[in-house]
């Protein structure tokens, strides 16, 4: 008998018993606390309620708010107040709103083109919650010519500057193997930043996702998952394969999908900015967007310089770290999410430190077979440098 068959013949119906026992006892003790309130005989001075307006729209006829009730329990929508006019209002589906559930509100109120307004909502125990629009702004609708602004404007942030990055690759091969090393080094101090930046964006994000998200804790979950399942993935493929020019075009795959999520966490923040009038797009952003991630374009080829990949892998290399660009472009234009923006944002962190640390092992290796721990020391710093400078443009 093997030990599986030895260890599954173990677990029995007396074994499943005890394990639940704790589990009974536990919804036990947790329903007695509810129904006697614990003994404690003390109640609330005033109700609990949380209310988050996620997302306002403005259309010619009024103000649509979409909220979700992020309290302990139910509220009931009672009263909408503009500037310092009490307002008609409808829900939808119901004023009474479950905990976590989600309704719009729609007040007929006209509103006039760059003109503020405060926005207050009370429920049925006069608690008041608020929403401010700086800038009255008719939120972008789908249609034909706000889906190719939004095309356009992922293509110059993200697509034409990777493509041009990706553009050094003939040049760059002309080089000797110090340069090479030289240049991966720059690579990892890129994604280093561009990590760093990552979580800072995802943070500052967090802050607008409803408290009962745990923003905070988003970030962690999407970050460790993804790092560790590229981890894995790296690993299983190195496994297979041994062969150390697949692991490097691997390892510019991975980069090109962390600059990918990057992108598509860059291109929320810009669409749901110019969803709301917030920001005006003009040459001057688009030009400093254009020369901080032609270095992205830069970092993705760093690792295969020494290998030939063929046209179609650089071009596809190019779409995954620039297209989505265009993609959180449509989302953040049409549906701004800070939920979507902080899980996005948290993918790509984690997977731009599993590439790091892939890349640490390669220079790792070269370090070992010739002395230039100063060349990477020095690489990473410009890496890092570089990017530092050139946000300098648009921060």
């Amino acid at each position: 008998m093997t030990q599986q068959t030895t260890q599954s013949a173990r677990f029995t119906f007396r074994t499943l018993i005890l394990l639940l026992i704790p589990v009974i006892a536990l919804a036990g003790v947790i329903a007695l606390f509810l129904s006697t309130g614990g003994g404690v005989n003390l109640r609330s001075a005033a109700p609990v309620e949380s209310l988050d307006v996620e997302r306002y729209v403005l259309t010619q006829d009024g103000i649509e708010l979409h909220v979700r009730n992020t309290g302990p329990e139910e509220l009931t929508i009672a009263q909408v107040i503009v500037n310092d006019a009490v307002m008609p209002f409808e829900v939808s589906p119901d004023v009474n709103i479950p905990r976590l559930g989600r309704a719009n509100i729609y007040i007929s109120y006209p509103w006039s083109h760059g003109e503020a307004y405060g926005v207050s909502i009370f429920t049925s125990n006069a608690i008041v919650f608020g929403v401010d629009i700086p800038v009255a702004f008719e939120t972008p609708q789908p249609s034909r010519s706000t889906f190719l602004s939004f095309t356009l404007i992922g293509l110059y942030v993200g697509v034409i500057p990777v493509f041009l990055g990706i553009f050094w690759f003939p040049a760059l091969r002309q080089l000797g193997r110090w340069t090479m090393t030289f240049l991966m080094a720059p690579t990892a101090g890129l994604l280093v930043f561009l990590g760093l930046d990552t979580i800072a964006e995802a943070l500052d994000v967090a802050r607008d996702v409803p408290s009962a998200f745990q923003g905070i804790g988003l970030i962690g979950i999407g970050a460790v998952a993804t790092f560790l399942l590229l981890v894995a993935i790296s690993k299983r493929k190195t496994e297979i394969t041994g062969n150390e020019a697949d692991r490097r075009l691997a390892i510019a795959f991975m980069i090109a999908i962390g600059i990918g999520f990057h992108n598509l966490g860059e291109g929320l923040a810009i669409g749901a900015a110019y969803s709301v009038g917030e920001i005006a797009l003009g040459t001057f952003l688009v030009v400093g967007f254009i020369i901080q991630n032609i270095t992205e374009g830069l970092g993705i080829i760093a690792p295969v310089l020494r290998d030939r990949p063929n046209i179609r892998n650089l071009a596809v290399m190019g779409l995954v770290g620039g297209a989505p660009a265009i993609i959180g472009a449509w989302i953040g234009g049409y549906t701004p999410s800070p939920f979507l923006a902080v899980l996005f944002l948290a993918i790509g962190a984690g997977a731009i430190f599993e590439v790091i640390y892939e890349i640490a092992k390669l220079l790792q290796k070269d370090t070992q077979r010739e002395s230039n721990s100063l060349t990477v020391f020095s690489g990473v710093l410009t890496g890092m440098m570089l990017l530092w400078i050139t946000g300098l443009l648009i921060k």
